[in-house]
């Protein structure tokens, strides 16, 4: 657990007396320790971490030269579990897609699994020893657990924490990351060599800010932007064409099909990417889109201001009006010239003049009120524009999200304050937490304390 972070209710944390604590890191996790927690906690299937039953496993005594091998292992271990997160987009360790990773050195996950279960048998040869275990125990220890150990099962609570991400597909990876490139997110120069990795920081330093293959705060971004990019060939800002510029910097292959595959398949990727069994929510690469999804803006939820939604309308919407506006006059202006594909073009770009038309307008009635804070969250955030969002499954928590708020559910979020602060103000006067949320501590009433009942005297019989 790295400093500076709190433990919840469910993610239970563990503490030594001594400071150098890979040691009961690596005793914690070895077959002997597991196998005393589960007699104890009367069950062999996935365990619930109980408090008061982790307490109760014995500890073997352990000399300084059991703790020195057990504290190498650790981070050893450590470091190699770290080692495969370096491909992970949402982990703080990530550097590089897996694509891309071999050019920082050496790195095959067949290879460091393999180097785990090694040092996990290391492991347990030492705790099994310190217990004092006879080979038959220990035999007959494994084959319990192997028997009648198992995975969660559907209905078991499972916390975010303990949540190991599938693998990617390397080229969707790829993709992905440059993407995240072209928003200024992710850092190309590791891909080229430019930049060096950072060395690996120690298992208990604080998180860092951001992964090391992030965008350092005041380096150049490999595109300049506000925060918006769009589907649109030929804009400036054309994420498809970006993806594909990245692509070529870092010496890639480009696909045939990078816009088609934004089109239609790269926000259903991130979002379960961007997605925990708990429930959570958080893609932060938003398509706004026409009712067809002709016309896609793509916004980063990191950049996101109140003034987001009117730079989408002033920089992008209008002048792509203003374009089809002149196209539509040029055609009407052939009049009886016109050919049958010139008709069919016509009759298409009025359809897609209205529908920018559509969306201009949406955004220009959702703007003035619109005034998004962090600290909601994603899906909060993005509530107020689920009508703007294609993507149906996405759509609808949004729209179930955007009721609730409606309802008072969501009170103490900052966007309910900003739709219904009469409603949310009221709130506080009676609830202590929410006022706090909102800053208005002054408006909270401690109610009366109630007076407390007198006991009667009891009368002799």
């Amino acid at each position: 657990m790295p400093q500076g972070v709190v433990f919840s209710g469910r993610s239970y944390a563990a503490f030594g007396e001594d400071t150098d604590l890979p040691w009961l890191l690596a005793l914690l996790n070895s077959t002997a320790f597991d196998y005393l927690f589960k007699i104890l906690l009367g069950r062999f299937g996935f365990p619930e971490f109980l408090v008061g039953t982790v307490q109760l496993v014995p500890f073997p005594t352990i000399t300084a030269d059991y703790k020195e091998k057990l504290n190498a292992l650790g981070l050893q271990a450590w470091s190699l579990k770290r080692r495969l997160d370096t491909i992970e987009e949402c982990s703080h360790a990530f550097v590089l897609p897996a694509a891309l990773r071999l050019r920082l050195g050496n790195f095959d996950p067949s290879e460091v699994e393999s180097e785990l279960s090694s040092i996990h048998s290391e492991i347990d040869d030492l705790a099994f020893e310190m217990y004092g275990f006879s080979d038959d125990d220990r035999v007959a220890i494994i084959q319990t657990l192997g028997v009648e150990g198992g995975d969660p099962s559907e209905d078991e609570a499972v916390d975010d924490n303990e949540e190991v991400a599938s693998p990617v597909d390397t080229n969707l990876g790829l993709l992905s990351w440059a993407i995240g490139v072209a928003f200024g997110r992710f850092d190309w120069r590791l891909a080229t060599g430019v930049r060096q990795a950072p060395p690996e920081p120690d298992p208990f330093d604080p998180l860092p800010v951001k992964s090391p293959g992030m965008l350092p705060d005041g380096a150049e971004p490999f595109h300049a932007h506000s925060g918006i990019l769009v589907d649109d060939q030929g804009h400036s800002h054309d994420l498809a064409r970006l993806v594909e510029e990245v692509l070529a910097r870092v010496g890639v292959a480009v696909p045939e099909d990078v816009r088609r595959w934004l089109q239609r398949e790269f926000f259903a990727f991130h979002l379960q990417r961007y997605s925990k069994k708990s429930g959570r929510k958080a893609p932060i690469y938003w398509p706004l889109s026409t009712t067809s999804g002709s016309y896609t803006l793509w916004v980063n939820y990191p950049s996101l201001t109140s003034q987001t939604l009117y730079t989408v309308i002033n920089d992008f919407i209008e002048p792509k009006l203003k374009q089809v506006g002149d196209d539509v006059t040029a055609l009407r202006n052939k009049g009886s010239a016109l050919s049958r594909d010139d008709e069919k073009q016509f009759e298409a770009l009025q359809a897609f003049e209205l529908e920018l038309i559509e969306l201009r307008d949406t955004l220009l009635n959702l703007a003035p009120s619109y005034k998004p804070n962090h600290d909601d969250g994603v899906q909060i955030s993005a509530a107020p524009l689920w009508a703007l969002f294609r993507h149906k499954p996405w759509q609808k928590v949004l729209k179930d999200t955007w009721t609730k708020l409606e309802k008072g559910d969501y009170d103490w979020a900052h966007l309910a304050m900003n739709y219904w602060p009469e409603r949310v103000r009221e709130k506080c006067k009676a609830d202590k937490s929410m006022a706090i949320a909102h800053e208005l501590e002054d408006l909270y009433v401690e109610p009366e304390a109630k007076p407390k009942k007198q006991r009667g005297k009891k009368t002799g019989v």
